[in-house]
């Protein structure tokens, strides 16, 4: 039985601070991209599993998952080169299939996702640096799972998701790898400084401190690092964050 939107949306609230209040300094990008998808799961209607996969020019693969379901249906759209996951990738778009047993985009998939039990899906465009792309996936085992609440709430978790991926990333590429560890745990370092930041002077929780720089972020299409180092050496944020 799904919950009700005051529920829900009193339950995202917690799973999201309890996201902003994990330091990337103790916690590998691997854990965090499982919590993020863990609490993705707990939080959004429709009984679902929950995936974060990445691409970039030459694989793509899914680095974090709830259960069969999600690593199923994320490889099925691998196989077949087509789906909600990729083309939310693809094209930065929020991707919604409201029921697959008639959906008319990507017949094929729709009807093997059907299949496995999944009966609509949301998938959530990741912006990651460096030519790479990705999407946190929500599969619901019922139609019509998600208003507008739920979209909200989905998006919200996206950010996390996309500063560990690139983070993750940074750490194993192969190419100039001392180097990109140091710029790794560099910008977990500032970035989690920003955040105590925030927090003190706007009085803002957890969350709502990250989610202001990535907001500054999105703004002025400046990287989060940037910002993030920005605010620490001067104490400027560009633009205040909101509440």
């Amino acid at each position: 039985m799904s919950s009700s939107p005051s529920s829900r949306t009193a339950q995202a609230t917690r799973a999201l601070d309890q996201l902003g209040s994990m330091s990337l300094r103790q916690h590998s990008m691997d854990s965090l991209l499982q919590a993020v998808a863990d609490l993705s799961k707990t939080v959004l209607p429709g009984d679902p599993e929950a995936s974060i996969f990445m691409q970039d020019s030459r694989r793509r693969f899914t680095v974090a998952s709830t259960g069969q379901l999600a690593q199923d249906l994320d490889e099925v759209q691998y196989a077949e080169h087509h789906g909600p996951c990729l083309h939310a990738a693809s094209t930065g778009e929020l991707t919604e299939i409201p029921d697959t047993r008639v959906e008319s985009r990507w017949p094929d998939y729709a009807q093997r996702a059907a299949g496995h039990g999944n009966l609509s899906s949301l998938s959530v465009p990741l912006q990651i640096e460096g030519g790479l792309s990705g999407a946190l996936n929500i599969y619901a085992r019922e139609a019509h799972a998600f208003d507008d609440e739920a979209r909200s709430v989905a998006t919200r978790f996206g950010p996390y998701a996309a500063v560990a991926l690139g983070n993750m990333y940074d750490y194993q590429s192969a190419q100039a790898m001392a180097r990109n560890l140091e710029l790794a745990l560099e910008s977990r370092s500032v970035i989690d400084q920003d955040k105590g930041i925030l927090i003190e002077r706007h009085k803002l929780t957890p969350d709502q401190a990250f989610q202001a720089l990535v907001e500054v972020s999105s703004r002025t299409n400046t990287k989060l690092r940037d910002i993030a180092d920005r605010l620490v050496h001067t104490g400027e944020l560009i633009t205040p964050p909101g509440r």
